[in-house]
């Protein structure tokens, strides 16, 4: 289990939002960020923080990736013509373990990337062990024999903390799921606002 994965709650308390939306964050229970100064008030943050922080957001929601990896994806979204906001949550959004996370196969981010790398997953038939694969519409996700026997995944399944959204197509007897488009921000459930135009203004500067 990595470091990132370990201190995922952590993200939600510096952040001062419930960014998974989960009843097990610890902002149920504590309002504060981590640390003995956590109840010192907040100054009002600049320009410069407003964007860090979506950032930050933005990273931590799809398992806190590392800066590197999400500065490409910035820069890949950066070349296509229109919104390179909305291009860069389509990105991410067409993200291997984003996928089996919106279709209910796991209950959280962290766990779609573990699921994945162990080769629980595949994808028009082929085993893929990559977290940051990128699918394409139309791509047919499936969970191997293992893992249809985990009870991480029964339990995701039954779970009403969240619905699978519309642009994925979820066979739960099959445990299959496929990309059906790709969405734009108005579609993503995420719990909290998220603010890619921040995110693009902060990689600008």
């Amino acid at each position: 289990m990595t470091k990132r994965i370990r201190a995922k709650y952590k993200i939600d308390r510096r952040l001062g939002q419930k960014l998974w939306g989960r009843a097990k964050s610890p902002l149920n229970k504590r309002e504060s960020r981590p640390g003995q100064h956590g109840e010192r008030r907040m100054s009002k943050p600049s320009d410069y923080g407003l964007q860090l922080k979506a950032k930050q957001k933005l990273k931590g929601y799809y398992g806190n990736i590392l800066e590197r990896q999400f500065r490409r994806i910035y820069e890949e979204a950066r070349r296509f013509k229109g919104s390179t906001s909305e291009h860069l949550i389509g990105l991410l959004e067409r993200r291997l373990d984003a996928i089996v996370y919106r279709a209910k196969f796991v209950p959280t981010v962290f766990a779609a990337r573990q699921f994945v790398s162990h080769g629980h997953v595949k994808v028009n038939g082929r085993r893929v062990n990559i977290a940051s694969f990128r699918c394409k519409v139309g791509d047919v996700i499936e969970v191997g024999q293992k893992g249809k026997e985990m009870a991480l995944l029964l339990e995701a399944i039954k779970s009403t903390e969240r619905d699978v959204p519309d642009y994925i197509e979820a066979d739960h007897n099959k445990m299959t799921a496929k990309l059906l488009r790709v969405p734009g921000l108005g579609e993503v459930p995420f719990p909290v606002q998220m603010e890619p135009n921040l995110v693009v203004e902060f990689y600008s500067r």
